[in-house]
């Protein structure tokens, strides 16, 4: 299988099943001397594992991250790090009745037509769990990058109907579905709570600033760094849609509204506003880099649907088990660590670009 490796220079491979022995990633061009321990990959981690609330799937996994290689007396080594996770709860029965089924908004259909052959078993390798190898690949990023005063925050923006209208990023982790604003988290656990009534699920929005950013990462041609996040992020399973700055608004705007104004102050170039997300020309512009992941419901229902067999024959499919009615606040440090690694990547690709920037 190709497409399991992600970056140039900040490179990461990862690997595994969904209800295989564990998954894991292996991190290649992190640079020698970053501090880094098993504690700093963890935090991100604990925000992504399941079991957490009533909204997340009962799956209990502890996804304890073991460093195997790449770090010596807790400092990078410059060799490759490699980070495991063991799967502990796997439930691999609970898919028995679904092994010739294909699964209505799954993976299942088309992996099974290129492949000849899929792992029924909660999807594999398509799983949702594929991302805690990225959530721990994305914290390392996130470690080098705040070497650098580049901070990487993302939060729900919208679950289903409800959006929040406040930004008070402390009250992001006084809630489990990580919104900004407390009014709208109520409202979001009531619209939750009907859908799960229902027997049904509920897609919705995240959203990721990133601080610190320099100008000039980024490439202008086919790697513009609003390209690659947008690769990055819409490489996540339930991701839908992306837009970065105004996204889509921008269609419906007047260049007279749209375009940025600069500024100069203390002898730096600022601007006035930041339609543009932070990114121009596929550069960073020195601004917050703002962008957003649309999100879809969970497709794993408990509701009667219509599907076909492998052998062809319509079928009705009732799926079981344990799954998340929303995957929004678990993804949420999904977005925030594939955005790390962007960044990561294109800082350390940006040191070649310029010959004042090469140190022997």
């Amino acid at each position: 299988m190709a497409g399991s490796v992600f970056g140039n220079f900040f490179r990461v491979t990862t690997f595994g099943e969904s209800h295989g022995a564990a998954i894991g990633c292996v991190i290649d061009g992190c640079p020698a001397g970053l501090h880094l321990s098993e504690e700093d990959i963890q935090k991100y981690l604990d925000r992504r594992k399941p079991g957490q609330s009533d909204f997340t799937t009962k799956r209990k996994e502890a996804d304890r991250v073991e460093i195997l290689s790449g770090v010596f007396e807790k400092k990078t080594e410059g060799t490759p790090i490699a980070l495991l996770i063991r799967n502990e709860d796997q439930h691999s029965k609970d898919y028995s009745d679904l092994k010739d089924k294909f699964r209505p908004g799954h993976a299942d259909y088309g992996f099974f037509e290129k492949f000849g052959f899929r792992d029924y078993r909660g999807g594999g390798r398509s799983s949702g769990r594929e991302t805690a190898a990225r959530v721990a690949a994305g914290a390392v990023a996130a470690k080098l990058l705040d070497e650098f005063g580049i901070e990487v925050h993302a939060y729900t923006k919208t679950i289903g109907p409800v959006e929040a209208l406040k930004n008070d990023f402390d009250e992001c982790q006084k809630n489990p579905l990580y919104m900004p604003d407390h009014e709208a988290y109520k409202k979001a656990s009531e619209y939750l709570e009907v859908c799960m009534q229902d027997k049904d699920s509920a897609g919705g929005v995240v959203e990721c600033v990133a601080t610190g950013v320099p100008a000039g990462l980024g490439d202008p041609v086919f790697d513009k760094l609003d390209a690659r996040l947008a690769y990055a992020i819409v490489s996540i399973g339930a991701v839908k849609g992306f837009e970065i700055g105004d996204g889509c608004k921008a269609a419906k705007a007047r260049g007279s509204e749209n375009n940025d104004a600069f500024f100069m102050e203390n002898g730096r170039v600022y601007k006035k506003t930041n339609h543009s997300g932070g990114v121009l020309g596929g550069i960073s512009d020195g601004s917050d880099i703002i962008l957003r992941a649309y999100i879809k419901p969970t497709p794993s229902i408990a509701q009667p649907q219509s599907t076909v067999t492998e052998a062809g024959d319509d079928a009705t499919i009732e799926i079981k088990g344990r799954h998340d009615p929303v995957i929004v606040p678990r993804a949420v440090v999904v977005v925030e660590t594939m955005t790390a690694l962007v960044l990561a990547d294109a800082l350390l690709s940006n040191q070649a670009s310029r010959t004042d920037r090469i140190e022997l």
